[in-house]
């Protein structure tokens, strides 16, 4: 068996990313070889898996945990061009895994040829080896003013006639409007692959809804899939920073309380994931003196900006606000970006983040010094810290001197003040109670250790999310469009001209 499918979207976070996960996790259950594949992602929040020289490599975070809905092995394929934001019109660009120099917001329109031949080339090589690949398009398959040089959305499915389903989030409203129009303004080569809708974050009784399913599918001459419901639980792993609104305990005056700096950058957020699974811990985002006060772990997390997101802090006032935090004798955590802004000095010689020279006190809770340098680090080490096994990741360009502190999860230690490279450690479940029992014994509470396994909550919810599509989609159709390829369809008038 061969097929493909893509999953495009009316808008960004319509719900490409569950589909598609989703898909990948029931497809799986069958017995069929699944490989997720997104031609371009853009986010800060990625993850490293190895290359076939045995060297780390990085992809979105997203393709990393649809590889693990699809029981594949993550690589760099699934998602060849990974652009992460620097600033508002540039983005570092990592090709197959590795660093590929800058792209500025100019070039989005005819300066990505080079990009699109690697996307397609990786495309071309997963269909190859695998039964089916399931491809997440980017933002909306509509953006008529860069169709040009699309490779992501409809010049992927063109590229290798792949039929296409687009989802829409109703709970945004304007479903019915935002569908007919994805396909109406598209030319007629590239509205020929759309087959059909799926609608997601449903609320209430479907039956109310059913007479605008009948007239969309009358209207456009392409059929509904299913109705995904809105589920509370179905939180995966985070691809943008566009909702953190945290994970609340259920019983807010017994918790700790675990205060996440949102950093303008942030960058792989999903670090904190871990603790939001934990009954006992009330997790917030801050980005404010005010929000902290009362926190008992501060986390710094990582960011693609650090000088500039500790220039941020200081305006905010954050940084006396995490210096009296650490003076009082309370746990403070810095992950990566964040450990760096805890050091002495932060300096960029050759301009990797920004201004080339440039270099910046840090807040001085660790002896510390840090230097970017061109390479980055990819890495996926192990160790023990406070008693504990501990595993994560490493994604930086930074490269950090450490002075008397102690030696930390590659990073540092001073009494109350950790400061780690490490992302993902605290899914390592014996050193994240560890880590908790520490920061209550810091701030003179208790903490009642729990059992909660962090890899078996993320298959449990991926199960979860197979689950819903299995019941609510018309999943044997979907699988029957992607090995069967294009259906006859009709061409929506767009209008003059």
């Amino acid at each position: 068996m061969t097929g493909a499918l893509l999953v495009a979207g009316t808008t960004s976070d319509a719900g490409k990313s569950i589909l598609t996960t989703g898909l990948c996790r029931a497809f799986a259950r069958r017995g069929l070889d699944v490989a997720p594949y997104k031609a371009q992602n853009m986010s800060n929040n990625s993850m490293v898996c190895v290359g076939p020289d045995g060297e780390g490599v990085e992809i979105g975070r997203a393709q990393w945990i649809q590889a693990l809905a699809a029981r594949a092995t993550p690589e760099a394929a699934m998602n060849p061009i990974l652009l992460k934001p620097g600033g508002d019109r540039t983005s570092h660009v990592v090709v197959m895994g590795r660093p590929f120099g800058q792209i500025s917001s100019a070039e989005f329109i005819g300066g990505r040829t080079h990009l699109a031949e690697a996307a397609h080339a990786a495309y071309d090589d997963l269909a190859a080896r695998h039964d089916l690949v399931i491809c997440e398009g980017a933002g909306s398959p509509t953006e008529i003013n860069l169709r040009a040089g699309d490779y992501v959305n409809m010049g992927l499915a063109r590229h290798a006639d792949i039929p296409t389903i687009v989802v829409g989030d109703i709970d945004r409203g304007g479903v019915f409007a935002s569908m007919y129009g994805t396909v109406a303004l598209l030319d007629g080569e590239d509205q020929r692959l759309i087959a059909g809708f799926v609608i997601n974050k449903f609320r209430g009784d479907q039956s109310l809804l059913e007479p605008g399913l009948v007239q969309l599918e009358a209207h456009t001459g392409r059929r509904v899939y299913g109705v995904l419901p809105w589920s509370p639980d179905l939180w995966l792993d985070s691809e943008d920073a566009l909702d953190l609104d945290g994970r609340r305990a259920t019983d807010g005056a017994a918790a700790l309380r675990v205060a996440v700096v949102r950093l303008p950058r942030i960058s792989n957020f999903t670090d904190v994931d871990a603790l939001g699974l934990e009954p006992g811990v009330d997790v917030v985002f801050a980005s404010d003196p005010r929000a902290v006060a009362d926190a008992d772990v501060i986390v710094l997390p990582g960011t693609r900006a650090t000088i500039s997101d500790l220039t941020w802090l200081r305006s905010r006032g954050l940084d006396r606000a995490i210096l009296e935090h650490a003076a009082a004798g309370r746990a403070v955590l810095g992950i990566c970006g964040g450990f760096q802004m805890l050091g002495r000095t932060v300096a960029d010689p050759d301009g990797v983040e920004g201004a080339a020279g440039a270099v910046v006190a840090g807040l001085g809770l660790l002896d510390v010094t840090t230097t970017f340098a061109a390479d980055k680090v990819l890495r996926l080490p192990t160790g023990e810290a406070l008693g504990a096994p501990v595993g994560g990741y490493e994604i930086h360009h930074g490269r950090i001197e450490r002075g008397g502190d102690e030696e930390f999860l590659g990073g540092a230690r001073r009494d109350q003040v950790f400061g780690t490279m490490w992302h993902g450690s605290l899914e390592s479940d014996t050193f994240r109670r560890a880590f908790l029992a520490e920061v209550a014994r810091l701030a003179g509470r208790t903490y009642e250790s729990s059992t909660v396994s962090f890899a078996d909550s993320r298959e449990a919810r991926l199960d979860l999310l197979g689950d819903l599509v299995e019941s609510c989609l018309d999943v044997e159709a979907i699988l029957a469009l992607a090995t069967d390829g294009p259906v006859d369809v009709p061409t929506l008038t767009r209008g003059p001209a």
